[in-house]
Parts: structure tokens; C-alpha cells; sequence
């Protein structure tokens, strides 16, 4: 089983950019597909984006597309989720999680997830 540790979340103004790493211990992530999702405080559980294995192909919500990137670092056995222009609507917990599948969206075929970075955009 592999662990994932968030880092990088925080408090920010509207406008204004975080850059969230996922860290994967216990076995390499190379061949996993990669995601991330988040909750809001009374919301269920949505996803944000997802990254193939090899990093050549990425989907995201609409609601963050154009704002965030994700990509991978499969030498540091890292994933990242670059957010600009952040918006009161992306406060929440984000969430790293890893899929058995090469590229997946769904929630339901993520196995590994962290414990969540928390994200708060003031406006």
C-alpha cells in the first residue's frame, strides 16, 4: 500500500496561488494514475484533476480549468497541482489520491489516498 502526504495548502486571498504536493512513500507511484479532489465544508467529495502514468495526459473540473495544472515528478515520486487565480469556491480539503488504473477520474478506482491539505481562499 502505498502512503501520500499533502503539503502545501493554506490560507490566501482571492486572486492569489498555492502550489499542493503529494508525496508517495512505501512504493513508487510511477505506474499509477494520479489525481486530486476536495471537499468542502458541508459538500461531498468532488474531483479536480487527474494525471496519466507518464504525465502526458491530464484532465480537469470545469470549474478549475485554465487555473490549475497538475503534473507529475515520477524521479521524486511526486504529484503537484499548481492553483492560480484562486477563488472563495476552491476553499476546501484537498485530497491526493493514487488509482491502480493508468488514468482515471473516478473516485470510486482510487485505492490510496492522503489525509488532506486544507485550502482556505479569503475574498
Amino acid at each position: 500500500q502505498v502512503q501520500l502526504v499533502e503539503s502545501g495548502g493554506g490560507l490566501v486571498q482571492a486572486g492569489n496561488s498555492l502550489r499542493l504536493s503529494c508525496a508517495a512513500s512505501g512504493r513508487t507511484v510511477s505506474s499509477a494514475g494520479m489525481g486530486w479532489f476536495r471537499q468542502a465544508p458541508g459538500k461531498e467529495r468532488e474531483f479536480v484533476a487527474a494525471i496519466s502514468t507518464s504525465g502526458s495526459t491530464t484532465y480537469y473540473a470545469d470549474s478549475v480549468k485554465g487555473r490549475f495544472t497538475i503534473a507529475r515528478d515520477n524521479a521524486k515520486n511526486t504529484v503537484y497541482l499548481q492553483m492560480n487565480s484562486l477563488k472563495p469556491e476552491d476553499t476546501g480539503v484537498y485530497y491526493c489520491a493514487a488509482s491502480a488504473r493508468a488514468m482515471t477520474m473516478s473516485a470510486r478506482w482510487f485505492g490510496s489516498w492522503g489525509q488532506g491539505t486544507q485550502v482556505t481562499v479569503s475574498s
